[in-house]
């Protein structure tokens, strides 16, 4: 048996590889873990903590406006762009110290440099330029936003990295696509009252979700005010003499603004990681290749979370590294379950969604059952907003068994954690018909909605 430094070395302090590595270190491993950024990785430091941040102060305009209705007078309201980014930073300044904190506790090394494969079981720490062996590495390095180069003008553009800290608020931006970055972002600029222009190639946006909830969250942000331009793309982007972004764009011409942001998906971290020197297969996205263990290419080499473009999603990481752990130091092989994953979309409303869509169920079952309601929340029946919830479950109707929940609307997110115990358990929706419903919520008609909407045989919607 060769002798290694470390039973263990992680590159990336991210959600997976922070997790992996203080498990491992709390079992009594050698453990050292390099991160060249911040510890947290993309979900702590810029993704999902600091982007739920700015979905809460983007609120409070609707909450202001929504106050007189139940008797409240507010007077005059101002927002300081500079104090919620320094109330931002300060936050997820705390979250990397807890990080830190869990490493150092149970016992790892914690190395702030980027590392680099140079051969099988060998990483070199680029600020020192040593060379460290290690009887098993882990990658969690993650990934970042496209930078799409073949784009005129991309250098002009900002990406969602950059928008948690720009230097001001604009006063209009248009943002380049149609997932859930694009979408959150266009929510939380138009509520800190900024002019916002979302564009998209595709018919619709959030091409992977349910029908309706797309359809009814591009109503619902049209009606706040957001521009939304379907099947149309930004060709080039320049700057005018008053230093103004000028996307040229396919269909709508010109469109000149004070930022363009790209949110055009997300590509892994794995470019000069010297993958091909330790005999790390990638794709041809550049995405590290895994079996159900999560294993490379190369012996005890493992690669977790978003460089791996499974599913990117923080707690995925977070699952897979537990069952790395499990797999290789407890004797007991764990492949990660990716099945049935809850998520949300934190636009305004928010999409909650867990299982198949519509769509997708009616290409893999014969008949289905659909349950939809679409109603106003009651909170909108004193406040006068014109928004709707939609609630919608898919129903195989051969064995009444829930193969999908959607729903759009106010707390979609925590509506979705809960549903996807339910789904996960295999529940049917008779299950769900015998459950008491709690009134008055929202979520209640998930158990109260006791007739199909109507049914859907091969494919084509039937009554």
């Amino acid at each position: 048996m060769p002798a290694f430094e470390y039973d263990l070395f992680v590159i990336g302090g991210g959600s997976g590889g922070v997790r992996s590595g203080r498990l491992a270190a709390s079992l009594g491993k050698k453990v050292a873990i390099a991160e060249e950024f911040r510890y947290g990785g993309t979900c702590v430091i810029r993704g999902c903590v600091p982007k739920k941040l700015y979905v809460y102060a983007s609120q409070y305009t609707e909450h202001f406006e929504d106050a007189a209705g139940f008797g409240w007078t507010v007077g005059e309201s101002r927002f300081d762009w500079q104090k919620l980014v320094a109330a931002k930073e300060q936050e997820i300044t705390r979250l990397e110290g807890l990080y830190q904190k869990g490493l150092a506790n149970a016992g790892a090394e914690i190395l702030r440099t980027r590392a680099e494969l140079v051969g099988p079981n060998t990483v070199r720490l680029l600020d020192t330029g040593k060379t460290v062996t290690a009887e098993r590495i882990v990658i969690a390095v993650g990934g970042h936003p496209t930078p799409h180069d073949a784009l005129p003008g991309h250098e002009l553009c900002i990406s969602s990295n950059e928008a948690f800290d720009l230097a001001e608020l604009p006063k209009s931006i248009l943002i380049a696509g149609g997932g859930y970055i694009a979408v959150e972002f266009a929510n939380i600029f138009h509520g800190l009252g900024v002019e916002t222009t979302l564009i998209y190639r595709g018919k619709e946006i959030l091409s992977r979700f349910d029908q309706d909830m797309r359809r009814g969250l591009h109503a619902a942000m049209e009606e706040k005010g957001i521009r939304i331009l379907c099947e149309d793309i930004i060709q080039s982007v320049a700057v005018d003499a008053d230093g103004k972004r000028v996307a040229h764009t396919m269909k709508h011409g010109e469109i000149a603004v004070d930022q363009v942001m790209l949110a055009l998906g997300r590509v892994p971290n794995t470019k000069g990681l010297g993958l091909e020197s330790a005999g790390v297969k990638t794709d041809e996205r550049g995405a590290i290749i895994v079996d159900a263990f999560s294993r490379t290419s190369a012996p005890g080499i493992y690669a977790l979370g978003d460089v791996t473009d499974r599913v990117q999603l923080t707690p995925v990481a977070i699952h897979e590294a537990m069952c790395f752990i499990q797999t290789e130091y407890k004797n007991n092989p764990v492949s990660p379950d990716h099945d049935l994953i809850a998520t949300a979309v934190f636009s305004q409303p928010e999409i909650g969604t867990v299982g198949l869509s519509e769509e997708q169920a009616g290409h893999q079952f014969e008949d289905l059952e659909v349950y939809r309601a679409e109603f106003r929340p009651m909170k909108a029946t004193l406040s006068g907003r014109k928004e709707k919830t939609i609630m919608k479950l898919i129903v195989n109707a051969a064995d009444r068994k829930v193969l999908g929940a959607h729903i759009l609307g106010h707390d979609a997110g925590e509506m979705a954690q809960l549903l996807g115990i339910s789904l996960k358990a295999g529940c049917t929706k008779d299950d769900f018909d015998r459950t008491m419903a709690v009134h008055p919520t929202a979520s209640e008609e998930l158990v109260t909605m006791y007739a199909p909407s109507y049914r859907v045989h091969k494919g084509e919607r039937v009554n």
